[in-house]
């Protein structure tokens, strides 16, 4: 796989460093990652990754963009309401990189077509606020052996974790909590979307690249308010009804 001369400029950041030079570059080039939204977390991810070279970014929503998005969301701008966001998102990364290819798909991911919109994708993100949704692109990824990061957003805190078989993401939240916070309902400041957003897409990097040590197993947890972060293991649940 060869790059063009336009292609060797805008990645020469990637090409001096010596965990990615021109082998990881290729894998980046190669590789299909699958963003499950397109709002807080998936938009900067997405950003990220389409600028650091990630070949085809499969982008699943069936969401529209709203103005109230814009305060986190800056994959969009204020032409873009009422668009599809994948539409809208498509957009932008392809202005921002035209050596990529998106695949924008207008659904809403559940238990009855998660696998079919993973299929062919070698590392997922979910930044979905939906615990039905979270717990159908866990499984999915667990049957197709496909490494998961997951982000999360919370008023001023948030998390990043990857699960890359087992433990899985429902060893990590076994059932759906019976009053689940949601931005719409209690907030979230807007830059912490940006935050968590990079770091997910900063592992799904490494996942493909090979560099350093993913957060596989692991639970990054950043307070915002506090400027700190924790790091914590996930252990396996014996009695998982996905990964065990």
């Amino acid at each position: 796989m060869t790059f063009s001369d336009d292609e060797i400029e805008r990645y020469a950041r990637h090409l001096v460093l010596s965990e990615v030079g021109g082998p990881g570059q290729q894998r980046l080039k190669a590789a299909r990652v699958g963003l499950i939204g397109l709002g807080g977390v998936g938009a900067p991810a997405a950003l990220y990754l389409a600028a650091a070279g990630v070949g085809t970014l499969r982008l699943i929503d069936d969401d529209a963009v709203a103005l109230s998005n814009l305060q986190r969301q800056i994959a969009f701008d204020v032409a873009d309401i009422g668009r599809p966001k994948v539409e809208a998102g498509a957009d932008t990364l392809a202005a921002l990189n035209p050596h990529i290819r998106i695949e924008p798909v207008a659904e809403r991911l559940a238990e009855t077509n998660a696998a079919r919109l993973i299929e062919g994708c070698d590392v997922v993100i979910d930044g979905t606020d939906d615990f039905a949704a979270r717990f159908a692109v866990n499984a999915a990824c667990v049957a197709a052996r496909v490494p998961l990061v997951s982000g999360a957003l919370g008023r001023w805190s948030g998390q990043v974790g990857v699960f890359a078989g087992r433990p899985c993401y429902q060893c990590l939240v076994p059932a759906a909590p019976p009053d689940a916070a949601t931005c719409a309902r209690v907030g979230v400041i807007g830059a912490l979307a940006g935050v968590v957003g990079a770091m997910a897409a900063l592992e799904a990097i490494k996942l493909i690249t090979g560099a350093g040590e993913a957060l596989t197993g692991r639970l990054l947890i950043y307070d915002g308010l506090a400027g700190t972060a924790r790091t914590v293991t996930i252990a396996a649940d014996p009695d998982c009804p996905v990964c065990a």
